[in-house]
């Protein structure tokens, strides 16, 4: 996850991201696309809180715009944080599980969606931030 609001007396940059599971215990990743930032890497779906957007908001917001799906907030459990430094910006990626939405995921931002074994995320190329959150996808599931 690259883009988000970012801070203006500080720098922080605030983005949401889903930990989608499905019956089978897979989580779903998305490829960025070309022309963006990290792009060809695989990420967990989500994006940018806006102003005045709880996180929960955002994620709902964001999971129907990338993936066309939807989900509520009594649906998205809190599970980890990752904290990585961007340049000048600092990203904090705030991590929620989700079992239950309505809809076929589609990839609509981006390049390609995989549903991967917890263990097989280690193989995939991933940005910085999502890394730190794979062995908490293991424990958890």
């Amino acid at each position: 996850m690259v883009s988000g609001k970012e801070s203006p007396s500080d720098g922080r940059l605030l983005v949401v991201a889903a930990a989608l599971v499905d019956g089978d215990g897979r989580v779903l990743v998305q490829r960025r696309p070309a022309g963006k930032p990290m792009a060809g890497l695989w990420e967990f779906p989500g994006g940018k809180v806006e102003a005045g957007e709880t996180p929960e908001a955002a994620l709902i917001r964001e999971l129907a715009e990338e993936l066309g799906i939807e989900t509520w907030g009594s649906c998205l459990a809190p599970a980890a944080f990752a904290s990585e430094a961007l340049g000048e910006r600092h990203l904090i990626l705030l991590l929620y599980v989700c079992r239950k939405w309505r809809g076929l995921p589609q990839a609509l931002h981006g390049e390609e969606l995989r549903w991967v074994r917890p263990l097989e995320l280690h193989g995939l190329a991933m940005p910085p931030a999502d890394r730190p959150l794979i062995g908490l996808l293991e424990a958890l599931l």
